[in-house]
């Protein structure tokens, strides 16, 4: 494995052969690596705006919230945390600036479905003994011009008055207003997309009834069990309710992620399988080179099968050697990434990577298996034929 051969080109094919693998396995974990890192990243992200399970109607836009339903909910040991919430489109007026919105009543058990009083950008968040105040996303502060406890004016969230009957064209909405106590941020569709307040003032400005909601927020022990807990959840449950889970709620970028990932994985798979042709010729060389030697083993009475397999196991303990070196440099250089933070994505945001012992795995499969291929078609070359001449 380690010895010199006589032609020092032999030795220099082996040599590049080598490095081939060890980029190919240092590059494949990496970009997985990295796509792990990007996907625990994103769901940091999303734990912000969205639960771990959300409960909505598929009939209307609002439901009763029954004691049936809460007592299969608080019964379920697999959930921490529900909370009650009203969501409804808006329209946002402050200073003669509009905009449209979602306004979000949420009650006090919010905090422990959703990290956003941990993203505030600015200011607080909602507190039971105020009345009238709101929290907003920094996208809308920024486009109505609005900050924090500006007490001259107050921000009007409106919502067109509904029923039948005649309605007054000269006050045609139904108008709560707020004081802004608090800016969070989050994911730029997040920022632009809610006004919370709380959802006692919500449930007045939609004139809604006592535990009547648009939605029933779930956080789980363990968010890992997300789609079983769903899946028991909708058995439970009136069929008239809608049981998703975050990667529900978020099909489309999940979706896009996964993609990219597995295309990733193809196009760095095939850089591998690229580099491994180099194994093949450095074989195909070394058999070419020991042709003298053969002749000798196979006279003594080595089958033919014993010399394929001797080049078999050297061309696999080339890729292995050098899949073990990728690899070593890939989990030193994600370690590396995570401790000091080399390569950003934007000033203060590192690019996300993560070790993970699936990606390894992956790696080690994926190489040794197209490593054992390589070798096997090398040593293909072998033939009676060729040894005798």
């Amino acid at each position: 494995m380690f010895s010199k051969t006589s032609n020092n080109a032999i030795n220099i094919i082996t040599l590049i052969a080598s490095f081939g693998v060890i980029v190919g396995a240092l590059a494949l974990f990496i970009i997985l690596s990295g796509f792990s890192g990007l996907r625990t990243f994103s769901d940091g992200l999303l734990e912000v705006s969205d639960p771990d399970i959300k409960i909505t109607t598929t009939k209307g836009k609002s439901f009763f919230v029954t004691e049936a339903i809460t007592k299969i909910l608080t019964e379920n040991k697999s959930i921490n945390a529900i909370s009650k919430t009203i969501e409804e489109r808006v329209f946002l007026e402050y200073n003669e600036k509009t905009e449209i919105a979602y306004v979000k009543g949420v009650d006090t058990n919010f905090t422990k479905i959703s990290k956003i009083d941990s993203s505030l950008y600015v200011g607080t968040w909602l507190q039971p003994s105020l009345k009238n105040i709101a929290v907003i996303g920094r996208g809308i502060s920024n486009k109505l011009s609005l900050g924090t406890y500006n007490y001259g004016n107050p921000l009007k969230i409106r919502i067109p008055k509904f029923g039948t009957g005649f309605i007054n064209p000269r006050n045609p909405f139904y108008t709560l207003e707020t004081q802004i106590i608090g800016v969070y941020a989050g994911t730029e569709d997040f920022e632009n997309k809610f006004v919370f307040v709380a959802i006692d003032e919500a449930r007045a400005l939609l004139k809604f009834k006592k535990n009547q909601v648009t939605s029933i927020e779930v956080d789980l022990v363990n968010g890992k069990r997300a789609d079983e807990v769903a899946k028991v959840l909708r058995n439970s449950l009136n069929t008239d309710l809608k049981v998703q889970t975050k990667e529900q709620l978020n099909e489309v970028f999940y979706k896009v992620i996964n993609t990219e990932n597995f295309i990733s994985y193809l196009i760095f798979t095939l850089i591998v399988i690229i580099a491994l042709f180099n194994v093949i010729g450095a074989i195909i060389m070394m058999i070419i080179d020991k042709k003298t030697n053969l002749k000798t083993l196979f006279s003594l009475g080595t089958s033919l099968k014993e010399i394929k397999n001797i080049f078999v196991f050297q061309g696999f303990l080339l890729t292995f050697i050098g899949m073990c070196v990728g690899l070593f440099l890939g989990v030193l250089l994600v370690f590396v990434q995570q401790k000091f933070e080399l390569f950003m994505i934007v000033p203060g945001i590192a690019y996300p990577v993560e070790f993970q012992f699936a990606n390894l795995f992956i790696v080690i499969g994926t190489i040794t298996v197209l490593g054992f291929i390589a070798a096997k078609i090398a040593s293909s070359r072998i033939s009676k034929d060729f040894i005798e001449k």
